[in-house]
Parts: structure tokens; sequence; C-alpha cells
């Protein structure tokens, strides 16, 4: 089969390594990809957004399937218009991927079918929302409604911050328009788990879980970033929680969308924080996370191709699903001052000396060539992926990894994998 991945992040490097695994993929293209992607896929410069272009693409090199990796492209309908052509696709359309690129819609889905989350209210206006916040308790989570590169959720511990953050968000637009609609929710508290899942419309299978480190520095100080490193499997998530997340959040989210109308094919993310009351969603995401693609795609032991075909195809209950009984620590390379301003186009060094380490592997997030050189050309550049038969190996690989490669400005957190839950 010829293959087409949209993206050009770590996540997008980890589908395309787990896809060249699959011995039904005879060729693999990247539109737009990075440097290192282009190691292992034909790199296309078509951008993400470029929905006539990629689809020429796709029918002058008859490409069987296109696996889309962003967000955006499938808010923006990408997977619509790909079937409208009779083009095989993975994702979901654009009336399933509102679960993500409307935060005010899922959460009245929550609310309408008692799946559990924090109480909240929407507001479009900025005079309402302002006279709500007075009246509530802090600390408060304010969250754009729509796409903000995951940097659109704030949680504010005083009145006066979070006054500031909604003038930002309504005012300033600070998120662009995705924050002209917002969502107020109460402050939960908790350990996070990051829980992807394969569904194919009706069936819905649960990946390894996850967790992840978002804020930019050690012990979960400074900005949110798009996550620093993370690892899998959670220390906390047991056999008796799953069971339960599946009886009351992910079956129940599978079965709500079909009832609203919106069958979901692809990938759900659960971010989930387990609270004094249970387990409850914080959000949805509707494609694989990053950087949590990166220790979990390493863990499975079934051919991804195959799986995600059979989510196409309407026969996920089909499948087994295997996984690799082991651990994996991923932490991100960034560069130094993301996620606000950051220099671009230093020199990668290291990437050939770890490309012979055992249990590393290198995914690129932000990296270009030049004079065929490796250079930064993102905020978060690479993600070292450290594989152990527990935490503490991975974590240990993984940062052996991170003393090989080197560029200028190189920042990093010093704890992945280090949370006690």
């Amino acid at each position: 089969m010829k293959i087409l991945v949209v993206g050009s992040g770590g996540r997008e490097h980890t589908i395309v390594w787990k896809l060249k695994q699959s011995p039904l993929a005879d060729k693999i293209y990247c539109a737009p990809g990075n440097a290192g992607i282009s190691e292992l896929a034909e790199c296309v410069p078509i951008g993400a957004m470029e929905f006539d272009k990629l689809i020429s693409f796709a029918k002058e090199n008859a490409i069987d399937y296109t696996v889309i990796g962003m967000d955006d492209p499938l808010a923006g309908g990408i997977v619509d218009a790909f079937e409208k052509e009779g083009l095989k696709v993975f994702g979901p359309r654009q009336n399933a991927a509102i679960l993500e690129s409307s935060k005010a819609f899922s959460k009245d889905l929550m609310k309408k079918y008692n799946i559990p989350t924090a109480s909240y209210e929407v507001f479009d206006d900025y005079e309402a929302a302002k006279e709500y916040l007075q009246k509530q308790s802090m600390p408060i989570v304010l969250k754009a409604d729509g796409l903000a590169l995951g940097k659109g959720v704030l949680i504010c511990k005083t009145l006066e911050e979070a006054e500031q953050a909604l003038k930002e968000m309504m005012k300033e637009h600070k998120f662009g328009s995705a924050g002209n609609k917002i969502v107020i929710e109460e402050f939960l508290e908790g350990p996070e788990v990051s829980i992807l899942s394969f569904c194919d419309g009706k069936t819905i299978i649960p990946m390894v879980s996850a967790q992840d480190h978002k804020r930019a520095f050690d012990n979960d100080k400074g900005l949110n970033t798009g996550g620093m490193g993370t690892f899998s499997p959670s220390k906390f998530y047991t056999e008796e929680m799953a069971k339960k997340c599946m009886e009351t959040i992910f079956q129940p989210t599978v079965d709500a969308m079909i009832k609203e109308n919106r069958k979901f094919v692809g990938i759900i993310y659960f971010g989930l924080m387990y609270t004094k009351n249970g387990m409850k969603v914080i959000e949805y995401n509707a494609r694989f996370g990053d950087p949590e693609t990166q220790v979990i795609l390493p863990r499975l032991k079934t051919d991804l191709l195959e799986i995600m075909l059979a989510c196409t195809n309407g026969t996920l209950d089909e499948i087994n699903i295997e996984w690799y009984d082991n651990a994996a620590v991923c932490v991100i390379l960034a560069s130094g001052g993301y996620p606000v301003s950051y220099e671009k186009g230093y020199t990668i060094t290291g990437l050939e000396e770890i490309a012979k380490k055992e249990n590393t592997i290198v995914f690129h997030s932000g990296t270009a060539k030049k004079d065929g050189k490796f250079i930064t050309s993102g905020g978060r550049v690479l993600g070292i992926t450290g594989i152990g038969n527990t935490i503490e190996e991975a974590i240990q690989t993984a940062y052996e990894g991170v003393k090989i490669v080197d560029f200028d400005k190189k920042h990093f957190r010093t704890d992945i994998g280090k949370k006690e839950y």
C-alpha cells in the first residue's frame, strides 16, 4: 500500500516510524513532514491545511490510504474532503472532530449523557462571564472554546488573575477566534492520565495509559507547553479504574456521538483526572496526543496499519490488539525560551551516535536540514524516548540519550517520569 501521513511533528514522526514496520506499507509519504521524517518517508512540501493540493497529490500518486495526524485539518474537514473524492482516509469527519475543536460542545455532550466532568458554564459575552466569575470560588479554570495549540487552558488562583485571563481571551484575543467563546469550569484536583483509544464508530479499544508533563520547568513550574515529556504506563491507573472508565466514560462517549449523528472514527484521546469523586474527563482530543504517541506506539505489538484499516472499515471488534509488557519515557528537548520566544537554526549534534544506542528512539518535532546537517526549526525540537522493563529503567535510558544529543540553548526537564503518581 502507498500511505500518505499529514503533519510535521513528533507525533507524525512516530506514526510514520510505526507504519514503516508494517508489511502492508510499501511506500510512505509525509506532508509536509520534517527532517527526521525524511529519513523514513518521502516528504512532500504541502501544508496540512492545503486540502486541494493534498487531494491532487493523493490522486496523482495513487495513494491507497491517508492518515491525518494533526487537529487543525481534522477540525477543518479534511476527512470529508478526501472521502468526497473517493479517497480512503483515517480520522474523524468534521462533525465528529468537534469533540476536540469545541470545548463548549464537548462539555455540553458530557452533561447531556451524564459523562463525569467538572461543572461549568459557557460564555460568548464578556460582561456576563465577568459577572459569573465574581460569584465563583477560586481557583478556577478558563478554557478557550476553539483550538489554541494546547495552550488555551488557564488555571487562575485568584479573582484578579481570572479577570485578567478573561480580558486577554475575550477582549485582547490572545488565542485569536478560539477565545470568542469560553468555558469557565470548576477547578478539580488529582493526578491526570491520558488514555488514547482506537475507535471505528461503535467499538472502542483503549491503548496503554500515559501521563505527561505540561509545564516548562521541573516540579511543574512555569508556563503550560504542548508537553515537555511523557511516560507509559501510568503509575496510578489500575485495571479496575480502566474497567470503570470503559463503563462510565469511553463507551458512553462513543454511544453519545452516534446518538448525535456524529459517528466518530479514528483516535479519541481522553484526558482524565482522578478526583476525590472518581475519574472525570478534563478534555477530549480527536487524534493522537503529542508527545504521548512517542511512548505509546513503541509499546504497540500489533500492526498499526491493520488497526487503522479496521477502524476505517468498521471491523475493530474483529482485531486483537497486543502490547509489550514494558515501559517508555520520552524527554522533550526544546529551544531555550519555549513556549514564549525562541531562536531557530542551531546545528544539532549527536544524532548519529544516539542512533547506535539500544532501546533509544529519537523522534523529530521541530527540525530541518541545512547543508546536510540537522538544525532546530521549532519550539519543541526532539523527543528522546527510552524503553525499559520498568519506568525507572526507561528514565535512565532516555536521559542517557539526552546527554548525547546537543544544540545551542537546549532546554529540557530533568524530572520526566519521576511523578509519584
